[in-house]
């Protein structure tokens, strides 16, 4: 229950720090936001799993919030050439 919990909040943190640090404006409710930096999270795993010998990218690492923010600000990059807003 609590790693849910965990897992929202560091979502909300996370998709909302790439939401700021994004160019232009992101429109978004706050339930997107903590989908948006949960995905993130996902991706910014994968890429960064790619660059090491382990390939679990589901294990925590010291630079996984950044990587988590970077790869929220990739797929609202991909969103935005997409055409979803």
């Amino acid at each position: 229950m609590f790693n849910i919990i965990g897992l929202i909040i560091v979502g909300v943190i996370s998709g909302a720090l790439a939401r700021f640090f994004y160019p232009g404006v992101v429109h978004m409710s706050l339930i997107m936001t903590a989908v948006l930096g949960i995905c993130g999270s996902f991706v910014g795993g994968f890429v960064g799993s790619l660059f090491t010998r382990d390939r679990d990218f589901m294990k925590p690492r010291p630079a996984g919030f950044v990587m988590s923010v970077i790869g929220a600000m990739v797929l609202i990059f991909i969103g935005h050439r997409l055409g979803i807003h």
